[in-house]
């Protein structure tokens, strides 16, 4: 059977983004990431450990190809210098290893970050298509559809509703936790063709070459958090953050990610500066219409017309979801969508919820303080105390 990716181009905007950011201004950065699964009843990964390893072989194969490269460079904020390293970038194995505790997969990579960064949306994938190897496709396909089909219903009524003052935009965060390649591919140009009007783009940059589609994607967790060990104040890090990230684009790729230290620790370092330099927000955690609130209201403090700003919602959305937070929203700001699992994964089997995340860097501890208590990710508890006390976040 053939390797589950298949082009280096198969992973998300955002991981290009952030690589060319680090590469430029932090290019000697040491970092680790870890596999978590997060599901409670364990779908027994650990067997998997022998694919996985032949995968991980195959990944560090690839290398990325001219017209993938072209591609690249005809991304407007995506500059030529990084283009040349990615010529030349081929993954290590060194830096790559996994391992199985029965019925647990551990999968841990460590090295230099612009080296290791760009394993984790592969690794996610090739995991979550691997599992899904193990149950019958063809009744799973045939559900997938019908819940496909089902959405596209549910998307066209809505759009017979008088529309509000900004538009309706859908983008799918699928590749991660998808059921396959193929099947996000199929989901993904059925959406492009039956709901233009809603349909924006994708993460995804290969189905956005190939489809013809928007690439989606600015910033995640890792970004920020890795600042929380390059020397600057612990208190500062976000600051410094979103600075080097303003001097990278220009303008460009102007949504901030605000829930690594919450929501509130997040505004009190998104000044008038930020504000007016950043095009909008994304959401990832806690909840939504609380989250939405609080940046309307920090936009109207900051005497910041809100119809010129963009929320963006991605935490475990469905379209009913997305509905009910555009109608609330969308009269007052401008709103955008991103749907991964719910678009990717629906096929009536439970979703792997299943992360890599960087959780050293430069030897030091990183952490995620979230909204949502279960997405807060440490490995260093006395770290984790202390960046609660330093942000003034209260215990889970």
């Amino acid at each position: 059977m053939s390797p589950v990716i298949q082009s280096l181009l198969e992973t998300d905007l955002y991981k290009f983004t952030m690589w060319q950011a680090m590469l430029h201004r932090h290019p000697q950065t040491q970092a680790e990431y870890r596999f978590v699964c997060r599901n409670r009843e364990s779908p027994k990964l650990g067997a998997l450990l022998p694919q996985v390893q032949r995968e991980l072989d195959a990944l560090c194969q690839l290398c990325f190809t001219r017209p993938e490269l072209d591609y690249l460079r005809s991304l407007r904020f995506i500059s030529s210098d990084f283009v040349d390293f990615l010529r030349i970038f081929k993954f290590q194995r060194d830096f790559i290893e996994a391992w199985a505790e029965g019925d647990e997969l551990h999968i841990v990579a460590r090295g230099p970050q612009v080296h290791v960064m760009g394993f984790e949306i592969y690794v996610l994938a090739i995991v979550s298509e691997l599992h899904y190897r193990r149950f019958d496709a063809a009744s799973a396909l045939a559900e997938g559809r019908r819940r496909l089909q089902a959405k596209i219903e549910r998307l066209r009524a809505f759009g017979a509703e008088p529309p509000l003052q900004h538009p309706f935009e859908l983008f799918d965060f699928g590749i991660r936790r998808r059921f396959s390649a193929a099947w996000q591919r199929e989901v993904v140009a059925t959406f492009q063709q039956a709901l233009p009007q809603f349909f924006k783009g994708t993460s995804n940059v290969y189905l956005a070459r190939e489809l013809g589609l928007v690439p989606m994607g600015t910033m995640a967790h890792e970004y920020l958090q890795m600042y929380q060990a390059l020397g600057v104040r612990l208190r500062d890090h976000q600051k410094a953050a979103l600075e080097d990230w303003v001097q990278e684009y220009r303008g460009d790729l102007g949504t901030a990610l605000t829930d690594v230290v919450g929501m509130r620790a997040f505004l009190a370092d998104f000044d008038l500066y930020f504000a007016k330099l950043f095009d909008g927000l994304r959401h990832d955690s806690g909840d939504p219409y609380w989250w939405g609130e609080l940046a309307l209201a920090h936009y109207q403090k900051l005497r910041i017309d809100a119809h010129t700003k963009r929320l963006v919602f991605s935490d475990g959305l469905d379209s009913d979801k997305a509905i009910a937070l555009y109608r609330h929203f969308g009269d007052r700001t401008q709103c955008g969508f991103g749907i991964g699992t719910n678009l990717t994964n629906d096929l009536g089997l439970t979703p792997l919820n299943i992360v890599m995340k960087l959780v050293r860097c430069n030897g030091q501890p990183v952490a995620k303080l979230s909204d949502s208590p279960g997405k807060t990710l440490a490995t260093d508890t006395t770290f984790l105390a202390y960046l609660r006390q330093v942000f003034d976040a209260p215990p889970p």
